[in-house]
């Protein structure tokens, strides 16, 4: 690996796409596009531009990273298939970051990360605990600091924008041994399967 690993991270757990590119320390390219719907065609497209505005090729690239969630049940799923599939390709370590790890990246520690988790109900990692699905009403918080959507003390800004502190954060752990990227979810999803019975084959 080079002296200065070039990272892609990208992220579409919520209503965006983002990514970000590092050389090393050094932030190459930032992208945060909103969009309601639609990650699944954009993704590929927006890194090949991130890529092309670095003057740079896939092969260039040292490893990946991406947000795992929590977040939107297929948003997530997007991203860590891309994640998968574009890491088998490139023969290239891929990297799954947590909402939780990249929201409280680069803050003084212990801090809370509380993120609105919508139906009146929050994700929760407080400090170093493990995380949760919590009641917003009534929420009691031990972390000295909060940061994140849904925090409402002691409130932190997030150092860095969600795909760069994804990037950074896998970059601090690269040369270790980790899992293939796996969706992070604390909620199922709120799609049921259908009741109507199955097609019959003729």
């Amino acid at each position: 690996m080079r002296p200065e690993p070039r990272l892609l991270a990208f992220d579409t757990s919520a209503a965006h796409c983002a990514a970000a590119l590092l050389s090393g320390e050094r932030l190459l390219v930032l992208r945060d596009e909103a969009m309601d719907k639609g990650q699944a065609e954009r993704l590929i497209p927006l890194l090949e531009e991130m890529l092309a505005e670095a003057g740079m090729s896939w092969r260039d690239l040292d490893a990946l990273a991406v947000g795992t969630g929590p977040g939107n049940f297929t948003g997530v799923r997007i991203a860590v298939s891309a994640a998968r599939g574009l890491a088998l390709a490139l023969k290239r370590p891929a990297i799954g970051v947590t909402r939780f790890d990249a929201l409280a990246f680069g803050l003084p520690a212990p801090v809370a990360v509380i993120e609105d988790a919508r139906r009146g109900e929050v994700y929760l990692r407080d400090g170093f605990e493990p995380p949760v699905i919590a009641l917003r009403d009534g929420l009691q918080v031990r972390a000295p600091r909060q940061v994140g959507s849904a925090a409402f003390a002691d409130v932190e800004a997030p150092r860095f924008p969600l795909a760069e502190a994804i990037a950074r954060v896998a970059l601090s752990r690269l040369g270790e041994d980790h899992p293939r990227p796996a969706p992070f979810y604390l909620r199922g999803a709120d799609a049921a399967p259908t009741a109507d019975p199955p097609p019959v084959i003729l």
